[in-house]
């Protein structure tokens, strides 16, 4: 487009320089697609970068003639509101980063290098008259077909691909069977953003401190507030959440929830979709690049109503907000530890305050920064104390081992105690807060210990690795058969870790099942959810692992 006016667009490029880049348009721009929140390619040096359109102006302090031209314009429309884009301009002020970091930040990493905002039209499937009168018996040699059948029935409209593989790891084959036999059929109807029934489940009875808390909230989800839920382990926090995202969902808005570990994901999820008809996504760093892409396009859209995700969800554009929830507030996880640095909590509710919408700190153990600013009246305090249900405080027991012989850390009275629940057939829960095999590795002979070049860090032993790894920087090398300083070969892994801990169990306890759980063994996609799948079906009689086990799992036969 040619126009006799001039037109400079200031853009956020992503580099470590804080200030903003002034470019010409492309020869063919549209000047309706120039508006702040587009996604602008520019050149920049040898390179070509992703940018955001921050502003259009009329001059730059730059000579035109030196300026360059945006190669083009990536996005018909803005995929920033303002009010996006004023709490990342906030964000980039508060934390005195580099702005073009920070307003990539919110994209997924598919939108940072440039791809297409405009997804593939998923495929839907419902049921046909012939599949709605199915019964049981006619595919009773066919149970994955009969599984898919039992999930379509309850949903209330057309389900899509995506969300039948969040159920089912096999689902082509027996979903095409389904089709052959004309008992289900694809259709391209997408579903409705608010359907006429929100919930699947009743909610359960609440007690008088639940409906306090449920009562307080809705009163005001009209406009800003901040609710520090302080509840005791157990006692319905997520109950109560539940309840004020049904309010919520009925008013036709969107609710974000963010949770501190990947861990608590799968979890949270499959009580969400239990519980709730409307479409959901969740979005964290253990999805490829399509399925955050996909989940941050839907909720940008208005298409989905609930977005289930940790601290790299919070910036999602919500275009009906009703409501933030973070769980577990208190959770060092929360605060980005590199790159662009922030505390979620904290930008939540900066975020909750610019869209007039009321955010909810939920935790057993409230950091203290919460309880001073509730303490203040700054936020409102809302107390959970007796156990939901028929729930009951575990017994505690002080164990001084002092005098004992243990087994890699493993206590005669812990061993016996094992044994017998065990023999109840129920499962055991093991914590210990360091992975690895050992913290350290020391010589015998000289005292020499290893430790980081980068950082002076101890290095951790991992065994079956055969490596040495410092858990600060990520530095790694061999496991040395010889000491650096003396040339002795009397190395001894000194201290314990999971792996260590695992080893020592497995030789108490053969012939028992054990998984632990650790950001090692659960590194590859979809083994953390197979793992917490098997501890819920009672296939584990031994659980061992480290904070992840810590944080809000529910493990009923434990």
């Amino acid at each position: 487009m040619s126009s006799s006016k001039k037109i400079i667009l200031s853009i956020a490029v992503p580099i470590p320089l804080n200030r903003i880049f002034d470019y010409l348009p492309p020869d063919d721009y549209t000047l309706e697609h120039l508006q702040p929140g587009v996604r602008v390619k520019v050149p920049f040096g040898k390179n070509t970068k992703t940018g955001v359109l921050l502003a259009i102006k009329p001059d730059s302090t730059i000579d035109t003639s030196k300026l360059k031209k945006a190669e083009s314009i990536l996005d018909t429309s803005p995929l920033l509101s303002s009010i996006d884009l004023d709490l990342l301009y906030w964000a980039q002020s508060y934390y005195h980063h580099p702005i073009g970091d920070v307003f990539l930040s919110a994209f997924p990493v598919a939108l940072r290098k440039g791809k297409s905002s405009k997804l593939k039209s998923p495929h839907y499937f419902k049921l046909t008259e012939l599949g709605k009168n199915l019964t049981e018996q006619t595919l009773k040699n066919a149970p994955k077909q009969l599984a898919l059948i039992n999930l379509l029935k309850n949903q209330q409209q057309a389900i899509s691909s995506q969300e039948i593989a969040t159920y089912f790891k096999l689902w082509r084959a027996p979903l095409k069977a389904l089709i052959d036999k004309k008992y289900v059929t694809q259709t391209t109807n997408t579903f409705n953003i608010q359907p006429e029934i929100i919930t699947r489940q009743p909610p359960l009875k609440a007690n008088p401190e639940q409906l306090t808390a449920i009562d307080t909230v809705c009163t005001q989800l009209d406009k800003f507030s901040v609710h520090l839920l302080e509840g005791v382990t157990g006692s319905g926090k997520t109950e109560v959440y539940l309840q004020i995202i049904h309010q919520v969902l009925t008013n036709g808005l969107q609710v974000l929830v963010l949770l501190p570990e990947i861990t608590l994901t799968p979890q949270l999820e499959a009580r969400f979709r239990q519980r709730f008809a409307v479409a959901i996504e969740t979005y964290h760093s253990q999805h490829n690049e399509t399925q955050r892409l996909t989940a941050w396009i839907n909720m940008q859209q208005g298409k989905s109503a609930i977005l289930l995700g940790t601290r790299s969800a919070l910036l999602t554009p919500l275009p009906r907000p009703g409501l933030i929830i973070l769980d577990e507030e208190h959770d060092s996880s929360f605060k980005q530890q590199e790159g662009f640095r922030f505390s979620a909590r904290d930008v939540a509710i900066v975020r909750a305050k610019m869209l007039d919408i009321p955010v909810i700190l939920g935790s057993a153990t409230p950091s203290l920064e919460s309880l001073y600013n509730a303490q203040k009246k700054r936020y409102q305090l809302l107390k959970l104390t007796k156990r939901a249900g028929n729930a009951t405080a575990p017994s505690l027991s002080l164990l001084d081992i002092r005098n004992q012989v243990l087994q890699e850390g493993l206590s005669p009275p812990l061993i016996r105690d094992i044994h017998k629940t065990l023999s109840k057939n129920e499962q055991v829960l093991l914590f210990l807060n360091r992975r690895g095999f050992a913290p350290t590795l020391i010589c015998h002979s000289c005292g020499w210990v290893a430790q980081c070049q980068r950082c002076d860090a101890n290095l951790v032993v991992h065994h079956r690795q055969q490596k040495l790894r410092c858990h600060h920087c990520s530095s790694e090398q061999q496991l040395p058969r010889q000491c650096s300083a003396c040339k002795s070969e009397e190395l001894k892994p000194l201290g314990l870790g999971t792996e260590r801990v695992e080893n020592a169990l497995h030789d108490q306890f053969p012939g028992k099942s054990i998984i632990r759980l650790d950001r090692d063994s659960t590194q590859r996609k979809g083994v953390l959810e197979q793992h917490l799948q098997a501890i819920n079906q009672g296939e584990v009689d031994i659980i061992l692992g480290t904070q992840m086990l810590a944080k809000g799992h529910h493990f009923p036969n434990v």
